[in-house]
């Protein structure tokens, strides 16, 4: 690749969003302490896109 060419999506801005409780949030900081326990206690899982390894 040249150090002109940018990879697919690169630059492009996202906002997380999450279901917590039913609700769609994207911070946690409208919510309590009981919300915020249940998002912390979560399995927390990852994504590989398989570009680890080059």
């Amino acid at each position: 690749m040249g150090t002109q060419e940018k990879m697919i999506g690169e630059g492009v801005k996202f906002e997380r969003i999450r279901r917590i409780t039913g609700y769609l949030v994207g911070t946690l900081d409208r919510f309590n302490n009981g919300k915020r326990a249940e998002e912390r206690d979560r399995v927390k899982h990852s994504v590989q896109t398989g570009l680890e390894k080059l």
